[in-house]
């Protein structure tokens, strides 16, 4: 994360990360020997938890997320041997693969949120989640906390 709070320098490191783990499992993972949904796993296991590593505590907006699919799609695509050109809907092959790289952000995150909330009043972690910021703010909106994000994605009960 960076010092003015986005996680735009983050989410692009660990895309990085994400290809350069793909490119070493390109023989295995483009193999038409071994089924969709296998490749799927081990694309999940290996490429997609390196990409997602530490999201837990990103803000996430919504540029970062389509620089996420965007690149899982550009992996995906090569996996299932199709083109752009074919117009083969993305879900489509997200769901021969079993995979979706948002739903995984989201689950990681809300997992992250429930350790935080159990813990101790006096532990540090949930100071930090509960800390305000004194002084006066900028002009303009401004930038959404973690903790928001968090908010807006908890089911309304």
């Amino acid at each position: 994360m960076s010092v003015d709070g986005c996680a735009d320098a983050a989410v692009e490191a660990r895309i990085r990360i994400g290809r350069n783990k793909f490119r070493q499992l390109v023989p295995l993972l483009t193999n038409r020997d071994i089924s969709l949904i296998r490749r799927g796993r081990l694309y999940s296991s290996c490429v997609q938890s390196s990409m997602l590593h530490g999201s837990e505590t990103w803000p996430v907006r919504k540029e970062n997320e389509v620089s996420l699919q965007r690149a899982e799609m550009r992996m995906v695509r090569w996996m299932c041997n199709v083109k752009v050109k074919e117009r083969v809907p993305s879900m489509e092959l997200r769901e021969r693969l079993g995979i979706d790289i948002i739903l995984i952000l989201q689950q990681n995150r809300l997992r992250w949120y429930g350790h935080v909330l159990r813990k101790e009043d006096t532990n540090w972690v949930k100071k930090c989640m509960e800390y305000e910021a004194e002084g006066s703010r900028p002009r303009g909106r401004p930038k959404r906390t973690w903790k928001e994000v968090v908010q807006k994605q908890l089911p309304s009960t």
